[in-house]
């Protein structure tokens, strides 16, 4: 039987709210201990997704205020998502057709949790680890 994404999903993921600035954004990363939050809508609907590297260079680097720029500005696009009951197989495909090392794991129109890089390596063929790692890397 093929493992699926909410088989070795990390659940209990935790948004960054769409009207909330860079800088809570920045702290609950730090707090979470991870690179990047999903943003959330006023009806707790996925946005889009945020990153480290966002705040740093989009924010940042630009002149930005990371205390008044909003999280939502900066959720680029219909993020891409991955669904709960979709085999890992297929998230490896997402992941490399799209270039990202996460994704947000979508049950219905609910966020249930991520899925990165790294969890389907804990979760993949010893052998085939170095493949995958290929695969999704740019």
């Amino acid at each position: 039987m093929a493992t699926l994404a909410r088989d070795i999903m990390t659940g209990g993921v935790e948004c960054i709210g769409a009207n909330e600035t860079l800088e809570v954004a920045a702290r609950k990363m730090r707090d979470l201990d991870v690179g990047a939050l999903p943003i959330c809508g006023e009806d707790n609907r996925l946005k889009g997704m945020l990153t480290d590297r966002d705040i740093a260079v989009k924010c940042i680097a630009e002149g930005g205020d990371p205390r008044t720029a909003k999280a939502g500005q900066f959720g680029e696009g219909k993020p891409v998502t991955i669904g709960a009951d979709d085999t890992v197989e297929e998230a490896i495909r997402t992941m490399q057709e799209h270039k990202v090392r996460r994704l947000p794991v979508i049950d219905g129109h609910n966020l249930v949790g991520m899925l990165s890089q790294a969890d389907i390596a804990r979760n993949y063929p010893e052998e085939r680890v170095g493949e995958l790692v290929e695969f999704i890397s740019y």
